[in-house]
């Protein structure tokens, strides 16, 4: 099934047959800078106003920290698949496979982030908040044991 799996390592980490070759390959490096998201059409492609459940997911879309980067493609890519949202929540639920594919590859659930290896820094911060505090020992939890 197409969409599966994991993100391709960065090549300085690669090992194994191969690895050199990649590693001197190296990335592709291109300046681009983000864009704004597009407004919804006022109609989906096929004359039919958008479902309110589709207007409120491009809007979530929108203000999503993970769409700051956005390039235009970025964008394209996301309004096909708000095509595909507005269908299935029209009735058409053999899209729905394809929808959660699509979403993915944007990162839209913990799942997902965790394939792509993005974290959000409120996570971060809490976790350095969370270990900076000492853990009671089970005494301190309990109390003093009284004889019964």
């Amino acid at each position: 099934m197409a969409g599966k799996g994991f993100a391709p390592k960065d090549a300085s980490r690669l090992v194994g047959h191969g690895a050199a070759k990649a590693r001197a390959a190296g990335m592709r490096v291109v300046e681009s800078e983000p864009v704004d998201q597009p407004p919804l059409p006022e109609l989906m492609p096929d004359g039919e106003p958008w479902p309110n459940q589709t207007r409120v997911w491009w809007e979530m879309w929108r203000v999503d920290p993970l769409t700051d980067e956005f390039r235009a493609t970025d964008w394209a890519d996301l309004l096909d698949t708000a095509v595909i949202h507005g269908r299935f929540w029209m009735g058409d639920t053999k899209l729905a496979g394809e929808l959660r594919l699509r979403v993915a590859k944007h990162g839209a659930t913990q799942e997902d982030r965790a394939r792509l290896r993005i974290t959000f820094a409120a996570a971060d911060e809490a976790d350095e908040k969370r270990s900076s505090r000492p853990i009671p020992s089970s005494r301190e939890r309990r109390g003093p044991l009284k004889a019964v």
